[in-house]
């Protein structure tokens, strides 16, 4: 397995602030650094997606690999996701139809949107499989699936030009906002929740700033230099978001996605604020690193086994919810909630590495 790094370390810090987000209400929810910005784990999660893109396509001579072996290894990825988004879907569905029975309540079957399920099961079956039915809190999946479908043409354009890539995606995001385009959401009505055409913004942006920085060192260069405009983009996040100050979506101008801080469609002001977090804590990894070792090695190897964590945080935050509800909640519970599923996150790098062992030759 590989060493601790700043990828690995970030995606470990956003997969554990996601599952502890996805228990509304918990008291360590308020810690979180969603809580003070207008973007949040879900925009580092999909970015760094992008940069390991980028990092994964190319030899350890550092060439890119062959445009078929890219497009296949983008396929199987994406298979990968699909498959997961399936099981926990199923998994969610169980844990809400079972609790409803101990506890004796149907209204819990309405949980999360799972009530279309239960009351048309033939058509939301298809709906899941088309991934156009998605549960409340398991809506990033079906993104990365979108992403991981559209990526090998980005990445393709990407070696051909950077510029062209980003013209392409960049296009496309603007189009969605103005227009308001999406996926809709079946067979209930509505559309995703994560809008797959402006999403795509923050892969591609991850890729290729991947692929400069390996290139180049004139990234980094310009990245120190921005460094005071990310921590003044920071603290504006920081007042807006402890004085809960937001746009009025109806007093906006058109057209309005452009000036909210609307997260399905991934708006200007969201992005803005997802790269002054990226400028200001840039350097952070490398002065912690060596100084919380122990915290850095868990979070690296939650980020090594991304997707298998994200399947079990979906699951365990899931759990969290029904035990706060069949509780009542309070301080206790949600210690035992939340540390019992940072623990568990954690066995489930370790046994997802643990099974990747290959074994040792007898003597």
């Amino acid at each position: 397995m590989r060493e601790p790094n700043a990828i690995d370390f970030w995606r470990g810090l956003a997969l554990v602030t996601i599952f502890i987000n996805h228990i509304p209400g918990n008291t360590f929810e308020r810690y979180t650094y969603s809580q003070y910005g207008i973007s949040d784990a879900a925009e580092l999660f999909v970015f760094l997606a992008g940069w390991s893109i980028g990092i994964a396509t190319r030899g350890r001579d550092g060439q890119a690999e062959p445009r078929l072996k890219t497009v296949l290894r983008l396929l199987s990825r994406t298979i990968e996701v699909y498959r997961a988004q399936l099981t926990v879907m199923l998994i969610a569905l169980a844990m809400i139809a079972g609790t409803a029975l101990v506890l004796d309540n149907p209204l819990i079957l309405e949980w999360h949107n799972a009530g279309t399920f239960f009351a048309d099961p033939i058509q939301s079956v298809v709906g899941v499989v088309l991934l156009s039915h998605q549960l409340g809190f398991f809506n990033i999946l079906p993104l990365y699936v979108v992403l991981l479908g559209i990526a090998p043409v980005f990445v393709l354009l990407a070696r051909v030009s950077r510029v062209a890539a980003l013209t392409l995606s960049g296009g496309l995001y603007l189009a969605s906002l103005v227009e308001e385009w999406n996926l809709p959401s079946w067979p209930g009505e509505g559309d995703w929740f994560f809008d797959p055409f402006c999403w795509q913004l923050l892969l591609v942006l991850g890729f290729v700033l991947q692929d400069w920085n390996r290139e180049s060192d004139r990234l980094q260069l310009w990245a120190r230099r921005l460094m005071p405009a990310g921590i003044v983009i920071v603290l504006v996040g920081i007042v807006l978001s402890v004085l809960e100050l937001r746009p009025d979506p109806l007093s906006v101008p058109e057209p309005r996605l452009i000036f909210t801080f609307d997260k399905t469609y991934l708006s200007p002001a969201r992005l803005i604020h997802f790269l002054g977090v990226l400028l200001a804590f840039q350097a952070v990894y490398r002065l912690v690193a060596p100084r919380i070792g122990p915290v850095v090695q868990y979070l690296a190897r939650l980020g090594r086994n991304s997707l298998a964590v994200f399947s079990m945080g979906s699951v365990l935050s899931l759990g969290g919810q029904l035990v706060r509800f069949w509780t009542g909640g309070g301080l206790l519970i949600d210690i035992l909630v939340i540390s019992s599923g940072v623990l568990a996150l954690g066995f489930t790098a370790w046994f997802v590495e643990w099974r990747s062992r290959k074994p040792q030759p007898r003597a």
